[in-house]
């Protein structure tokens, strides 16, 4: 039987409560990528720029996460069978190769993130740290849904209180708040860059927010406990990074708290907070891969955790290209989806067993790539140009072929 439901709706007698799915949504969005994300802005940003540009970055990802998380409670679909609506059957291929392609590349930077500190420490050639941190985590996420749960109950209290040490810390040694404040940025940062690369940070992950809130019992659970990860747990973990990075000029996190003397809590719980993210992240390219395939999201899960394994000291030196891309070419993806559920079948999906679906939809391709165009060209909030673009190009062009 297929636990994790690749291929159909989530059936009510494997719904989950309110705990559980914010759980599993915490231990997503607490990512030590965030957390270097966050360290770039506090070495490039003043202290209220900083706070400005994460809380709008977060609010639009809490926005665009929330839509997407009420779309998935209500039919109990991942996003890459959402997507079968707007994309087509083979249009969602499209879907699916990028989303799960960014995840596969997300679990290879978390695998680095861990790997590249600890042998700093311990002199462990980090090609060694690496597969065996890959596999590890690999493993764990072959088990599916409710191996997330029980990493997630670990990581998340201990990455929360590692954090907060961190800051105490950071705090003391520049003298109080007030000095800390009062700290000049050693880079020049627009807020307009801040919260493109905030949202840059979580957008692809966002986008993949189906695939965890379709357990939820019902939508009220869903949209908040969608709001409290983004605008709260994502929040937390920009602010973990800029702190220490503000007092000590390291972006890095992990070079923050060696500085700072907490070595071995760091290796453990930084360890075990990547490892929930990754396991998200091969959860989530599984089923994208398995609508391709039609293999079963169990095995993909492996293949994909050995090709980020080998390719994670690549995928990690190249972080902010990363951000870049993903800048570009994700957040169209959603923003199709979301147009057609709420604008063009008003809140109404016939089950999808049901539907007549096309093999392909040029009108969404089409928007797709207008909305990359547009973040890519258009000045301002990349992110936000490609979302505001694929939708207004989607609807128009299929309300004007309805009436054609």
């Amino acid at each position: 039987m297929d636990k994790d439901f690749a291929f159909e709706p989530v059936p009510s007698n494997a719904k989950k409560g309110f705990w559980p799915i914010l759980s599993i949504m915490i231990g997503f969005t607490f990512f030590s990528a965030s957390m270097l994300s966050g360290g770039a802005l506090g070495i490039g940003l003043e202290f209220q720029n900083f706070i400005i540009s994460v809380l709008v970055g977060n609010l639009i990802l809490c926005i665009y996460t929330s839509l997407l998380a009420y779309i998935s409670s209500d039919t109990g679909l991942s996003v890459h069978l959402l997507s079968k609506y707007s994309f087509g059957e083979k249009g969602s291929y499209l879907v699916s190769i990028l989303l799960g392609g960014t995840q596969v590349g997300w679990f290879g930077v978390g695998v680095a993130m861990f790997a590249i500190p600890v042998e700093k420490v311990t002199g462990i050639p980090v090609i060694v740290l690496v597969m065996v941190s890959g596999l590890l985590m690999t493993a764990t996420a072959y088990y599916g849904i409710k191996s997330l749960m029980i990493l997630s109950m670990i990581a998340v209290p201990l990455i929360t209180i590692l954090g907060l040490w961190s800051i105490g810390i950071a705090i003391d040694d520049v003298g109080g708040v007030e000095n800390l404040l009062k700290i000049k940025p050693q880079s020049t940062m627009t807020i307009t860059s801040g919260i493109s690369l905030c949202i840059a940070s979580f957008i692809s992950g966002g986008t993949l927010t189906p695939d965890f809130i379709r357990f939820s019992k019902n939508k009220k659970i869903a949209v908040i406990s969608t709001i409290i990860a983004f605008l709260v747990g994502n929040s937390l973990m920009f602010l973990f990074g800029a702190i220490g990075a503000m007092a000590t000029g390291q972006a890095d996190i992990s070079e923050v708290m060696f500085m700072q003397g907490l070595i071995i809590p760091s290796i453990i719980i930084l360890g075990l907070n990547i490892w929930t993210t990754n396991d998200n992240a091969l959860y989530a390219s599984g089923l994208g891969f398995s609508n391709i395939t039609k293999l079963p999201k169990n095995k993909l899960v492996i293949i994909n955790g050995l090709i980020g394994t080998l390719f994670a000291i690549i995928l990690y030196n190249n972080f902010m290209g990363w951000l870049t891309l993903l800048n570009t070419l994700m957040p169209s993806i959603g923003a199709i989806i979301i147009a057609d559920y709420f604008i063009i079948h008003k809140r109404k999906y016939t089950k999808l067993q049901e539907t007549n679906l096309k093999q392909v939809n040029v009108i969404a391709i089409l928007s797709w790539v207008i909305g990359g165009l547009a973040a890519y060209f258009i000045g301002g909030i990349a992110p936000i140009n490609s979302i505001i673009f694929s939708m207004i190009f989607y609807n128009i062009f299929t309300i004007i072929k309805v009436k054609l």
